[in-house]
């Protein structure tokens, strides 16, 4: 019987992937798909959790006249979907791999046809050598059947596959027990789930722009996937080789285990 590949689940916030002036950054979409890539020829699968289709809508459509935030986000997102895509396809084509979009709502990690569907199609692509992107599904997700941010849909995702560690990229180095900047403020390298982590977040603490995941949400996610033994690790996606150092062991990050 075959070997199982290895799996992991690599989540990219909005804030790794834009500039001050919210635009999308090619290099750091580039070298996330080299990273995975180098995975790939290690016998390494990876989801691929992406944010950044509303500031691609964004980029598009400028400004409309749409108030209802729920509404725009539905706008921005449907527009920008396509356009994240096409970024995608372009270079994770020039690294000769191929991806796929696969866009859900909450409700499809319920248990029935819908779950079933999830993991037939995931384990299809995987099977393929197919790297899906996920995303929430915008157009049709609002209250009830909305993600509370990417970082829970990562999660839901790497329960769903059997994921081996769960990545989430943000812009900052990992949790620390102060504000980052702060000179007496130390990097925590671990963390197990049942440490009080939380204090150490900052009340300032504002979250991805347009994205809705702050601190507080990923040591949330990071702790609910660590205690069902997947490994979590929050890092910063505008770091070199950050995805590489984490899977060859390297401290990078914040790692929550159970």
């Amino acid at each position: 019987m075959e070997n199982k590949k290895k799996r992991i689940v690599v989540k990219v916030g909005t804030n790794v992937m834009t500039n001050k002036d919210n635009r999308i950054l090619g290099p750091v979409l580039k070298h996330l798909v080299e990273q995975i890539s180098e995975l790939y020829e290690e016998d390494i699968m990876t989801v691929l959790v992406s944010s950044g289709s509303a500031i691609a809508g964004k980029e598009i459509l400028g400004e409309i006249n749409i108030q209802d935030p729920s509404k725009r986000r539905q706008v921005f997102s449907s527009v920008g979907q396509p356009r994240m895509m096409r970024h995608y396809y372009s270079i994770f084509h020039d690294y000769g791999m191929r991806c796929a979009q696969v866009l859900a709502t909450k409700r499809d990690f319920s248990p029935g046809i819908h779950r079933e569907n999830m993991i037939n199609c995931y384990e299809s692509l995987l099977s393929e050598g197919i790297i899906p992107i996920a995303n929430e599904d915008d157009a049709v997700s609002v209250t009830m059947s909305m993600f509370s941010d990417n970082d829970e849909l990562a999660s839901l995702v790497a329960e769903l596959i059997g994921a081996d560690s769960l990545i989430i990229l943000s812009d900052t180095d990992g949790l620390y027990t102060g504000h980052p900047d702060d000179d007496d403020s130390e990097k925590l390298n671990k963390v197990q789930v049942d440490q009080n982590v939380e204090k150490y977040v900052q009340q300032s603490d504002k979250g991805e722009g347009e994205g809705r995941g702050g601190m507080e949400s990923k040591i949330k996610i990071a702790k609910e996937t660590a205690a069902k033994n997947i490994p979590t690790y929050i890092a910063n996606g505008k770091r070199p080789n950050v995805i590489l150092d984490i899977m060859r062991g390297k401290p990078v990050g914040t790692k929550f285990t159970s």
